[in-house]
């Protein structure tokens, strides 16, 4: 095998080596783990400086609510009342919200016992292993452009809104030459792309502080509405819908209704994970995250579920606009009251660029960790040493976001949102377990995975037959049966399987139980999702595995070289035996410095 110094890419014999090898590397590398120690020492140490600790809980309160409370709540809410739950989206909402609140306790585990940059891709990469994280990690940086993408056109449309402009006869100039989709050019997203790039290349701190100006803006233009909405709505909107021939009843389509509409709004809660990629610059992690983390979570779900009332009294759920419920709710109003319908706009575009501005952090901040792998190139990893911000992932991905806003039209970009998300939060549930009763080396991993396939495989089977199965007592019954054997299943590994790995400062309570029930959400709202986010997802995940085979992997070898394992497994020793005297390290961060 090559000398560890040696590099694939040094020349065009070197990496037609390379090749001839990747079967090889790839048995070495793609399942190979990293460790707590290592990502919190030598893999950080990639990136040069430090990123600066600033950040405090409130400062993460703020990130986690500024990520959540963008258009989102102003798009979903309609569609899913319209359709699925009726005045019942009040409980969709909080239903959604404790699904949220289930994957920020798995991501919380993480973040306190490792506060790195990485989030996701880290807590991956020490479970399992280097080519899962890698994978999942493309596929969820690709989420983040695209949807940041999205939400930049999105902001475009809303400002137009609010002060009476047609966007596309005045801010969008139709190129002819281009295919129709991408044909709009959107200056006024990508500008705003640029700009916010800027502001999170300069300071993490002042972009929190500008987070909570605007975040702190954005709260009260929903604080008026939800006052507005229950000050002139009617309570008997609740019951009885406009047109006498449909459901009525605060259950218009029964509890099925109320899950259905909670997988379509979930998405409104999508950006509390970003919170967990600025763990590296809390100044005390063990306090500050899981408030932070967990405490955004139940405030948004609080404001959605009060927003959500306010609308169902303002009209009958059976007269909802389907693309902009507020706005058009309180453009119905009699007695002069359609001017909220413009200030919903303005609201909307404050909550738009906290959004972004949450995002386009977490996203540089997932570049930069999977740069310290070293499984893309090492110069995505650099730390700035005056402004402390991982400014070449930054300005990197504010281009590549700003040039896919500038062409690509909102309805393109819609659909290849939401799948990668909900797919990593699902995965990082099965994380946490697999951490807790696996000491990677020393303990046996089959009865664990056999528990997590069984356990998905149920989950599948129960969403399944959600989806397809003709309403009647046998779809229950099939259900409640599912159900049964989730339950049974859960409580055999909890007596059988013990915990070789407890959290020294916080863990997700009631183990195995809430990671599971996760799992299990998780899966039931990826089968809500349509074909098309599929699509996208099996796409970017074959352009993943193509860049791990062809660069990724060798790369990485490149990095480690021969012999890497065994110097980690002494580096690891000598750390637990002078730092860290404690069974919880020296029982899993040693033995995980091991290929898996």
């Amino acid at each position: 095998m090559e000398e560890s110094n040696g590099s694939s890419f040094s020349s065009l014999g070197a990496y037609g080596k390379a090749l001839i090898e990747t079967p090889k590397r790839l048995c070495l590398r793609a399942g190979s783990v990293s460790t707590t120690y290592e990502e919190m020492s030598r893999i950080r140490a990639r990136s040069g400086s430090n990123m600066q600790k600033t950040l405090r809980w409130f400062d993460l309160v703020g990130f986690g609510i500024g990520g959540m409370v963008g258009a989102g709540v102003f798009v979903t809410t309609g569609r899913a009342s319209l359709l699925y739950a009726g005045p019942a989206i009040v409980l969709s909402y909080a239903v959604a919200g404790l699904c949220a609140l289930l994957s920020a306790f798995c991501y919380t585990e993480f973040a306190v016992d490792m506060p790195v940059a990485g989030g996701a891709f880290s807590y991956l990469r020490i479970t399992f292993g280097e080519f899962g994280a890698f994978i999942t990690g493309a596929n969820l940086v690709m989420e983040y452009v695209v949807s940041n993408a999205a939400i930049a056109r999105s902001f475009t449309a809303y400002l137009g809104t609010s002060i009476g402009v047609h966007t596309t006869e005045k801010w969008r100039f139709t190129v002819s030459g281009l295919p129709k989709g991408f044909n709009e050019i959107d200056f006024v997203a990508a500008v705003v792309v640029l700009i916010i790039t800027l502001c999170i290349c300069y300071s993490t701190k002042e972009s929190s502080v500008l987070n909570m100006v605007l975040t702190a803006i954005h709260i009260l233009f929903i604080g008026f509405i939800i006052f507005i909405g229950f000050w002139r709505g009617e309570l008997k909107n609740f019951t009885e819908p406009s047109n006498p021939k449909k459901p009525d009843g605060f259950f218009p389509y029964g509890i099925s209704g109320v899950f259905s509409g909670a997988a379509m709004v979930y998405l409104s809660y999508i950006g509390y994970d970003a919170v967990s990629t600025m763990a590296e610059e809390v100044k005390n992690p063990r306090k500050d995250i899981p408030i932070g983390v967990s405490g955004s979570v139940v405030i948004v779900t609080v404001l959605y579920c009060a927003m959500a009332a306010s609308m169902s009294m303002l009209v009958p759920y059976d007269a909802i606009d389907q693309e902009a419920p507020f706005s058009e709710a309180f453009r119905g109003l009699s007695d002069g009251w359609g001017w909220v319908s413009n200030l919903i706009g303005v609201g909307a575009s404050f909550g738009i660029l906290t959004s972004l501005l949450v995002s386009m952090l977490g996203q540089a901040r997932y570049l930069c960790v999977i740069g310290r792998s070293n499984v893309v190139p090492a110069w995505f990893a650099k730390v700035n040493p005056r402004t402390s911000t991982p400014i070449n992932a930054s300005v990197f991905l504010g281009i590549f976001t700003a040039a896919i806003a500038l062409f690509t039209d909102l309805e393109v970009l819609l659909n290849l949102v939401s799948i990668g998300t909900l797919f990593v939060f699902y995965m990082v549930a099965n994380a946490v377990i697999y951490r807790r009763h696996v000491s990677i080396g020393t303990t046996n991993p089959w009865p664990t995975l056999s528990f997590l396939l069984s356990l998905s495989l149920t989950s599948i089977l129960f969403t399944l037959i959600w989806q397809f199965s003709t309403p009647g007592k046998p779809k229950a019954v099939m259900l409640g049966i599912c159900t049964v054997i989730g339950v049974v299943i859960i409580q055999i590994f909890h007596f059988s399987v013990k915990q070789v790995r407890k959290p020294e400062f916080w863990g997700v309570p009631l183990m195995p139980w809430i990671p599971s029930i996760s799992i299990f959400l998780n899966i039931f709202l990826l089968g809500s999702l349509d074909g098309a986010s599929y699509v996208r997802f099996g796409f970017f995940s074959v352009l993943a595995v193509l860049v791990y085979v062809f660069y990724s992997v060798h790369a990485s070898f490149d990095a480690d070289g021969d012999g890497c394992f065994n110097e980690k497994i002494e580096e690891m020793k000598k750390y637990n035996q002078e730092e860290e005297p404690n069974q919880i390290t020296s029982n899993f961060d040693a033995n995980n410095s091991l290929k898996v």
